[in-house]
């Protein structure tokens, strides 16, 4: 079997190799993360047999893994700790990897309340796309000078180098969690997100579909109880349930053969006018929509709104890494060309 040091080697020596002759490389895992960028031209790279846990430190919260582990794996560790990751990634596929999560900057429900997967990223060691292996940010938590590299490979989807290690901040899993429901329309949930959003309530999640709002509500259990108290509403004794669904797309909403939209917007922004079906996340900033609109309608629409918006399934449309601004598209260009001067990561991933 061959160690970890003999596979990093291996995949540097393979991009050394694909940059000499100028040959496109296509980053792969487990493949559950491919509908966010369709098929990418280049000779797959496999990182998958590089995996496992490379350190876990629970009295430290911290825990390294190399890039091609399952996230099954990894939780499965944190929960014989009583640990968790914060962000609540989506697995999106039964064999969801690290390196897969961290390179499209995933997060779940929490993410508002809690932080992006992004936030916790302590450390990486990367291929870049001379073949040179090299290390970035470490285990703890400090303030960076310039640049963060390690956090800018989250959200990078493989186009500033090849991940081969992650170091993550994990959190203590809450003492308690509960879901309550709330019959209303969107224009009053999204009022009642923010407000709540506001005070200090142990909210971890907030959510809107067809005639409900859904609050979750994570901490001790005094705290818990005194917010349940305080909110009101009805218990809901499958909100676990529920927020796994909504996480990993197996919700009703997202059973359908609709364009589905993901929007972007600052989440007091009122329910937008665009036909279709509605789920707000994230306390109204992340919203989902299934429409027949036209796409110009819905990007000028949310434009308007102050946000943006990136066609998520169900779509030829080209999949931009991130959408961004003439200045942001730019600056990304520099960066991967700094990190990649032959562009053969995803080369075919726009940066528009």
């Amino acid at each position: 079997m061959k160690s970890d040091n003999d596979i990093s080697q291996q995949l540097a020596e393979t991009v050394r190799d694909a940059a000499a002759a100028r040959t496109p490389l296509a980053i792969h895992g487990s493949g559950s993360k491919r509908f966010l960028t369709g098929d990418i031209e280049g000779t797959a790279l496999d990182v998958t047999a590089h995996r496992g846990i490379v350190s876990y430190e629970p009295t430290e919260l911290v825990l390294t893994a190399r890039a091609g582990t399952p996230l099954n794996e990894i939780e499965a560790a944190l929960a014989e700790r009583n640990q968790m990751f914060a962000f609540e990634p989506p697995h999106f596929g039964p064999h969801a990897t690290l390196g897969g999560t961290i390179a499209c900057n995933l997060s779940g429900p929490r993410r508002p309340y809690a932080g992006s997967a992004r936030d916790f990223v302590l450390g990486t060691r990367i291929v870049n796309g001379k073949g040179e292996i090299l290390k970035f940010g470490g285990q703890v938590m400090k303030n960076v000078a310039g640049y963060d590299v390690s956090r800018l490979m989250a959200g990078s989807y493989g186009t500033l180098g090849v991940l081969l290690e992650i170091s993550l901040k994990v959190l203590p899993t809450p003492a308690q969690e509960i879901t309550l429901t709330f019959q209303m329309g969107a224009d009053e949930a999204i009022r009642k997100m923010n407000t709540w959003a506001g005070q200090p309530l142990p909210l971890s999640a907030a959510a809107h579909s067809g005639d409900t709002l859904y609050i979750r509500l994570s901490g001790s259990a005094a705290g818990v109880r005194a917010a349940r108290s305080k909110l009101g509403g009805d218990l809901l004794e499958i909100g676990a349930t529920f927020w796994g669904e909504l996480r990993e797309h197996q919700h009703s909403y997202f059973k359908t053969d609709t364009a589905l939209w993901r929007l972007s917007v600052p989440p007091a922004t009122e329910p937008i006018d665009l036909p279709g079906k509605w789920l707000l996340d994230w306390g109204g900033a992340q919203r989902w929509l299934r429409t027949t609109a036209h796409a110009i309608d819905v990007l000028h629409a949310v434009e308007a709104a102050g946000g943006h918006a990136l066609q998520f399934r169900n779509t030829e449309l080209p999949k931009p890494v991130h959408p961004s601004t003439l200045v942001a598209s730019r600056l990304a260009r520099d960066l991967r060309l700094a990190f990649d001067p032959s562009i053969i990561f995803n080369p075919t991933l726009s940066l528009a």
